[in-house]
């Protein structure tokens, strides 16, 4: 589905143009990518923002982008936008600030499905959370998007992994995407042999959901990302 300006609902902040390295512009082709059009059965607006890339959001959460962020948001609301999200899991950390400056209603990560998914399962269950780099997934992210229960919570980081790291140690390089897609796996896989008592995936990084198949097919869980969130969303307008 194409962006329409016109009946778009849902508005999605994305990362500033010309600061993505080329391992995530890669991701973007694949279907299921927040920021790839064809991964919407309706159309959505994406706005890039100024300032926002890897180190402004990923590593070091910017306010100065955030404050960005809230005036563009507001802007897109003004102009007949219904509903928020943004193309970067760690933007969760101002899930709070977004949510009280707009008159819309606002969804930041794949990590606000976490509380949802703590209580539909049974209490002894586990789940684990897969993030583009579990270094900088930090507690105050966590607590932004609602999380309380951690105890049950496993977070598998993917910078462990060689081909997905490339992305971000080597930005101005191709990366190979099948090797990626085995390396979503394989980590998924894993997270059951250390834990086997998980019972579903929650992807936090918005380049996860090409792979949501491949897992669920691979381990028979459920697995909660950022396309089942905006679904969600979306539905609810």
């Amino acid at each position: 589905m194409t962006q329409d300006r016109q009946t778009a609902r849902i508005g999605i902040l994305c990362w500033e143009s010309g600061h993505v390295p080329n391992g995530l512009q890669q991701l973007e082709t694949l279907v299921g990518n927040s920021t790839n059009p064809a991964s919407y059965d309706y159309p959505v607006r994406f706005h890039p923002v100024r300032g926002a890339n890897v180190h402004t959001i990923l590593e070091n959460p910017d306010r100065e982008v955030l404050r960005t962020m809230i005036g563009d948001a507001g802007a897109m609301v003004a102009e007949g936008i219904r509903a928020i999200t943004t193309s970067c899991g760690f933007n969760a950390i101002f899930q709070q600030e977004l949510a009280a400056a707009l008159d819309a209603p606002v969804f930041t990560s794949s990590l606000l499905q976490v509380p949802l998914v703590q209580r539909i399962l049974a209490p002894a269950s586990e789940i684990c959370v897969i993030t583009a780099n579990a270094g900088a997934l930090r507690p105050e992210h966590l607590a932004a998007a609602g999380i309380q229960d951690t105890d049950s919570l496993h977070i598998l980081g993917l910078e462990e992994c060689p081909e997905w790291n490339r992305i971000f140690a080597q930005p101005d390089s191709d990366v190979d995407l099948a090797v990626i897609e085995q390396e979503v796996l394989g980590t998924a896989l894993r997270a059951l042999e250390r834990h086997p008592a998980t019972r579903a995936f929650v992807l936090e990084c918005t380049d996860l959901p090409p792979y949501s198949a491949l897992i669920r097919r691979r381990t028979s869980l459920p697995v909660f990302d950022f396309i089942t969130m905006v679904n969600y969303l979306h539905s609810s307008l």
